[in-house]
């Protein structure tokens, strides 16, 4: 790839309402311009969580014009080719996913679903806060990461150590 290669990357999860959702507006914005950004979701809930949207605006990044979508919007013949496809929730890493063309590299960066507090506006706002904090220190990795001179193995390889950095749902032993 050349150094002025713009990336696609997408990010799944399940609904497609939060994580997925936070990332895409996050890598967006730290991209700076290197990166165009996706979100889908295996099973879409169809709307975008408002704290997922809250948390965005709070933390000065897009929080509009985003959708819950289906996958297979990705996976037709007239969808952007992905360069990257992150898992961001543990169900969607292991579900049957589409065939990428392309064979775009891949890795889990699983993170408790902030969707799932019940409790307080304060802890649900707690839960999305750390859910962003956390991904945006995955994309900061993944961003800085030399993308032009790097061999394939070596980047699935940090690829996958990024997505095990704090606040992972990885469990020690676990094939990601």
């Amino acid at each position: 790839m050349s150094a002025d290669h713009v990336y696609n990357v997408l990010f799944l999860c399940t609904g497609n309402s939060a994580r997925s959702i936070l990332a895409e507006s996050i890598l967006e914005a730290e991209g700076n311009g290197r990166f165009r950004a996706f979100s889908a979701g295996s099973h879409p809930k169809g709307e975008v969580h408002p704290w997922a949207l809250k948390t965005l605006e709070a933390l000065g990044y897009r929080s509009s014009g985003f959708s819950s979508k289906s996958w297979d919007v990705f996976a037709q013949p007239d969808a952007p080719r992905m360069d990257f496809i992150f898992t961001v929730c543990d169900n969607a890493a292991g579900e049957a996913c589409p065939v990428w063309l392309g064979h775009p590299a891949t890795a889990h960066w699983g993170i408790e679903d902030p969707a799932a507090i019940e409790g307080s506006d304060i802890e649900k706002g707690r839960a999305f806060a750390q859910a962003a904090k956390y991904l945006k220190n995955r994309i900061s990795l993944f961003v800085n990461l030399p993308l032009t001179s790097i061999d394939k193995l070596a980047l699935e390889t940090k690829l996958r150590e990024i997505g095990r950095i704090e606040g992972s749902t990885h469990r020690s032993g676990e094939v990601a």
